[in-house]
């Protein structure tokens, strides 16, 4: 029998096959869960122990391609030996990994909108999963160089439940914690008030790591698919549809001519719906600015991609197998970037907009700061590499989305390569 340590962190895998002893397959959203969140062992709330992580993976490797092969990996970047989990060594990097030129075309935009607000005392940036603070490092640093009391007026929040991902954020900000931005931690969204917060609610690839449900279509009919525990590893189990969101979810998808063919399995986010509407609760006055790959549901949901987007890192190698390396590895799925802003307009949310990554730079002045680079120079590359159409340029999305203002005109934009329509979908129902 395959034991725990051989498929994962062991005191993880333990306690996911607990859970489904004691209450029956679970699932996949709890699985996710359970593999990112678990208070002791999981994947980002665990101190960072690389050495560890690498021991429990080395012994398992020439189990897991003898008996548990279902690993498909591709090379995707640097994969050298690491420390951190985020960054160029880690398993993924973020943009902010890259430059901080996105923290400064943020720190232009969210002054546009402090303006189109009246300019408020205070004004907040709340950032919702600050990965390691690198963004709100650079983006504070941006801030304070701007002439002008924006910096004094600016107070910036951070939501995080992680306490290894706040632990590193302080070290990032300490410059900060008792300067007139004064930056802060909370836990959850719920612990802010109905419409208390004027400015500016921020997320970096946050929304693509919540857990999702996973479905499938056997016999034409949608199945959601279980998680269960056979003989030491972890198996699907697919079952009749009974969740009523889902049912919903995919009701909605059908009524702008989504149909799901046979075989289809693909991931749904609820997690994601649920979060935009508390976001929408308390924001009072200002905007939204979700930054994430993603999709419209026409092309998340379509033919080619049958098989789904779900995809584990593992020091840059990118797996389709979330049953391997459980609580060593991370696990994310595109965005539906149209149930985003449905959802956000349900909960009195108007879509400003939706753009890329590439065009939100350009409209924001990235064309004139590489003018001013030598093209062979380090930060010209790194600035390119955010604005590759066939990488991140394209691949990461920007949903802006305003409430209790007039619609704000912004600079990010200025050369949306989409339509609003793109993103409609009739009303979620009650």
């Amino acid at each position: 029998m395959t034991q725990p340590a051989a498929i994962g962190h062991p005191g993880l895998v333990a306690a996911i096959a607990e859970d489904i002893h004691a209450s029956g397959p679970i699932t996949f959203a709890r699985f996710i869960e359970l593999a990112l969140y678990h208070p002791q062992f999981g994947y980002y709330t665990r101190t960072t122990d690389r050495n560890s992580d690498e021991r429990i993976d080395s012994d398992q490797s020439s189990e897991n391609r003898a008996g548990l092969g279902r690993t498909r990996e591709d090379r995707i970047g640097p994969g050298r030996a690491c420390e951190d989990r985020i960054g160029w060594n880690g398993d993924f990097y973020t943009s902010s990994d890259v430059h901080p030129v996105m923290a400064q075309a943020l720190a232009r935009q969210v002054q546009q909108v402090d303006e189109a607000l009246g300019r408020p005392d205070p004004v907040t940036v709340l950032e919702m999963g600050a990965g390691k603070g690198l963004l709100a490092r650079d983006f504070l640093t941006a801030c304070e160089r701007t002439p002008g009391d924006f910096f004094r007026r600016l107070r910036y929040v951070i939501i995080e439940r992680s306490p290894a991902m706040r632990a590193s954020q302080r070290q990032q900000l300490t410059r900060w914690l008792n300067a007139p931005a004064t930056v802060s931690w909370l836990d959850d969204l719920a612990q802010l008030e109905t419409g208390s917060l004027v400015g500016i609610v921020l997320s970096n690839e946050l929304v693509d790591a919540f857990p999702v449900h996973r479905i499938t279509v056997e016999q034409g009919r949608p199945k959601e698919l279980f998680v269960g525990w056979e003989q030491g590893r972890f198996v699907e189990q697919a079952q009749p549809l009974a969740n009523q969101d889902l049912q919903r979810y995919l009701q909605r998808l059908s009524s702008i001519d989504i149909t799901l063919a046979e075989g289809y399995r693909t991931e749904v986010n609820l997690a994601a719906v649920a979060w935009m509407k508390d976001v929408a609760r308390v924001l009072g006055r200002g905007l939204v600015l979700t930054i994430d790959y993603g999709h419209t549901a026409q092309d998340l949901y379509g033919p080619d991609r049958r098989k789904g987007t779900l995809l584990c890192y593992y020091h840059q190698m990118a797996s389709d197998d979330p049953y391997t390396r459980v609580g060593l590895q991370d696990m994310t799925a595109h965005v539906d970037f149209t149930s985003l802003a449905t959802a956000g307009e349900e909960a009195g949310l108007a879509t400003t907009g939706f753009t890329n990554q590439m065009s939100f730079l350009m409209g924001l002045g990235v064309e004139q700061i590489l003018d001013g680079l030598e093209p062979g120079s380090r930060d010209f590359q790194a600035i390119v590499h955010l604005l590759r159409p066939e990488g991140m340029g394209r691949t990461f999305k920007i949903l802006a989305q305003h409430k209790g203002v007039a619609l704000p005109e912004l600079d990010g934009l200025r050369f949306k390569p989409f339509f609003g329509s793109a993103l409609r979908m009739p009303a979620y129902a009650k």
